[in-house]
């Protein structure tokens, strides 16, 4: 059993991070052939780059992994216990 009190901070810091390092990449190598404006289509209210859309950005990106990890976390639960009920 998985436990959501580890994945969910866990995923939450994990795409934070990501977003950050994706944010950094496009203001420090602005030629990379990535749209780092894409991100603005996953990210409600996300526009390429000020220092509160970097929040919101960053807070959205948290919350986006905490609600992967509830989801996930919810159904491998749900599912590894049905898997035990009809092993034994």
């Amino acid at each position: 059993m998985y436990r959501i009190r580890i994945w969910a901070p866990a995923l939450g810091f994990f795409l934070a991070i990501s977003f950050t390092l994706c944010v950094l990449g496009g203001l420090l190598l602005p030629g990379l052939p990535i749209l780092h404006e894409g991100l603005a289509l996953f990210l409600p209210g996300f526009t390429w780059i000020s220092p509160a859309s970097f929040l919101l950005g960053l807070v959205e990106s948290f919350a986006f992994g905490v609600y992967v990890a509830v989801l996930f976390v919810g159904l491998h639960n749900f599912f590894a216990r049905r898997a035990q009920v009809a092993h034994t």
